[in-house]
């Protein structure tokens, strides 16, 4: 400023001097602005004559504050995103692209407040990778062209069971979410404090999750509040036809948070993501529970809505299955193209999407029964710590699965996509004649302890790695379940086992030998009253534990099994309680348990 001169615009320039004043103008340059060209406008058009005399150093100043002021809001203006009509969606290049809501003062405390977003919080510094992280989600065409078969096709009953694959697992990850540090805040919907009753505690049991406070406020969170009250504050239940009391934790709680769900639950599902990775259910084999809720959610049309701004809960449609059958590199022995693919896609949905970024995923959940799932989320922070992971392999002793926000997953094996379930049932609890049966692979920990305690050393213990040929000929491996009292689940590589679930369609009771497993549905049931849970440390110990139940004790578990089986059966048309509804109330459970209710 100073002496320098200053350009006024078009519409604030003084009309056209005299001859006179032009000359004098002249003489002294360095205090006068000089005259530029512009076009004559017509009189009626011109703007009002200004008073002859010059800018100020004030003046001078405050133009140029101004026009910086209004060039920086002229900024803001361009940058914001335009408003769409409200529920409208575009389908382009068969994705479905959401529209932005309208700009409202969403996050409002009480009327009349004012808007007031939270600082955004500093991104997590990059994890390092082993792989390169490709630009997009779409792998290499080449392996898609021709999926090779499923290993788990051809399995039979003397051998259902998982592939053998390398050990994929990598140092546990122990460290926890910042939020992750206190107790949930009374008045949350937990049936119980002891989630799995289990007589070996996990010498690495997280805290439960505290309630992350999400960026704003929408019509959906407060329907999850009064769920939580309504809940918190549940009538009692007698008698009820539907639920024998004694197989859950908490009747009372169970049937009207499940009453709840039917009422008021609504899930988003993102239509990005191409096949067969996203969107590809697979219906057979020991991880088809995962393809078979995929299945079953995109068909649906009670709890499905398409505008997501109504939604409780997002879900996020990949199969974990089929990442490893369409990703993984065979002899690699490394899970980054897996976990970059993860990553790549929650990074594409937080940036095309904001819902995500509202609660940095703790809304969004998704479902994997490979024994790879967990380890898949460890490039992405915010899916790892905050997300609902529906998981088969529910691990508490690795960091990956957080009691209290993730789901424990039923493994079924699944023969025919026709009919996913057949052949169930067993004999009546008198003639069952075998105390205890187990036929499978010697992989993992406890089944080569199991082996070498109980392998052919007892009649009354049938314990294989394969059932004799003579032996299949008159009695195969269903119809040793069937005739079993007990049927000994030991976990192979991972926690999980499909045996659990097959022990229950068989109504044997399931010995579950797998330390740091949360039990499917725990939210719920109590395992107590149809399972005997056994610590690895007690395998040699194991008939005389069995032994020592008593037969009326025995009887009320068969027949519990037979009660319970309800919730684990798979049907083509989603039936009230069976597995599908079961899976989807432990997620609906899983995000009441972290609505926080703020203070007004």
């Amino acid at each position: 400023m100073g002496g320098k001169s200053v350009n006024l615009p078009r519409h604030h320039r003084p009309p056209p001097a005299s001859p006179r004043a032009v000359n004098s103008a002249a003489a002294s340059p360095a205090t006068t602005a000089p005259e530029m060209p512009h076009h004559p406008s017509p009189p009626s058009l011109r703007p009002p004559a200004l008073p002859r005399r010059l800018l100020t150093r004030r003046r001078a100043v405050l133009a140029c504050a101004a026009v910086a002021v209004l060039a920086a809001a002229a900024a803001l203006l361009l940058a914001a995103p335009r408003t769409e009509v409200p529920g409208r969606a575009l389908l382009v290049a068969g994705s479905l692209v959401l529209p932005r809501p309208p700009r409202t003062r969403e996050p409002h405390a009480a009327a009349g407040d004012a808007l007031s977003l939270p600082p955004a919080p500093a991104p997590p510094p990059p994890l390092k990778a082993k792989a390169s992280v490709p630009s997009t989600i779409v792998p290499a065409p080449s392996i898609f062209l021709a999926a090779a078969p499923s290993p788990v096709e051809n399995f039979d009953d003397r051998s259902m069971e998982e592939p053998e694959r390398p050990d994929m697992k990598e140092d546990p990850l122990n460290e926890s979410a910042p939020f992750l540090q206190e107790p949930i805040s009374s008045g949350s919907p937990t049936m119980s404090s002891d989630v799995t009753k289990d007589p070996h505690k996990s010498r690495n049991a997280e805290p439960h999750p505290k309630p992350q406070i999400p960026l704003w406020s929408t019509a959906a969170d407060e329907e999850l509040i009064y769920a939580k009250k309504e809940i918190a504050n549940a009538p009692l239940v007698f008698g009820d036809p539907d639920l024998y009391a004694p197989l859950y934790r908490n009747v009372s709680v169970f049937k009207r948070s499940y009453e709840l769900m039917e009422r008021l639950l609504k899930v988003f599902i993102y239509h990005d993501g191409a096949k067969p990775i996203f969107h590809s259910p697979e219906l057979k084999g020991i991880y088809a529970s995962e393809g078979w809720f995929m299945k079953l959610i995109e068909a649906d049309q009670n709890f499905v809505v398409r505008d997501p701004n109504r939604a409780h809960l997002f879900y996020l449609p990949y199969s974990s299955r089929q990442l490893e059958h369409n990703l993984y590199v065979p002899g690699s022995n490394t899970l980054d193209p897996l976990s970059v693919f993860v990553k790549n896609y929650i990074d594409m949905i937080s940036a095309k999407f904001r819902y995500w970024n509202r609660t940095k995923g703790a809304d969004h959940f998704f479902v994997a029964c490979h024994d790879w799932g967990p380890y898949t989320t460890k490039l992405h922070d915010e899916l790892r710590k905050n997300t609902i992971k529906a998981l088969c392999n529910a691990d508490v002793s690795e960091g990956v699965f957080i009691r209290g926000r993730d789901v424990s997953l039923p493994e079924t094996y699944v023969k025919s996509a026709r009919r996913p379930v057949r052949d169930i049932g067993g004999k009546p609890a008198a003639e069952r004649s075998i105390l205890a049966f187990f036929a499978g692979q010697m992989h993992g920990r406890v089944r080569p302890v199991l082996l070498k305690y109980w392998g052919g050393k007892d009649a009354d213990m049938r314990i294989y790695s394969r059932i004799p040929r003579q032996i299949t000929r008159r009695m195969n491996y269903a119809k040793h379940m069937k005739s079993s009292k007990y049927c000994i689940c030991p976990m192979g590589y991972e926690v999980n086992s499909p045996r659990i679930v097959e022990a229950i369609y068989y109504e044997c009771v399931p010995v579950i030998i797998a330390d740091n497993f949360v039990l499917p549905f725990d939210d719920a049931l109590d395992w107590s009253a149809f399972s005997v849970v056994v610590a690895e440390k007690d395998v040699p110990s194991l008939k005389a534990i069995l032994l020592a139940i008593p037969e009326s004790r025995y009887i009320t578990m068969r027949s519990n099994v037979k009660k319970v089986q309800r919730h684990f059966l798979w049907h083509a048309k989603p039936v009230k309680y069976d597995i599908f509804h079961m899976i989807l109330h432990s997620v609906w459970f899983s995000r009441l348990n972290q609505v926080h209710q703020v203070e007004q």
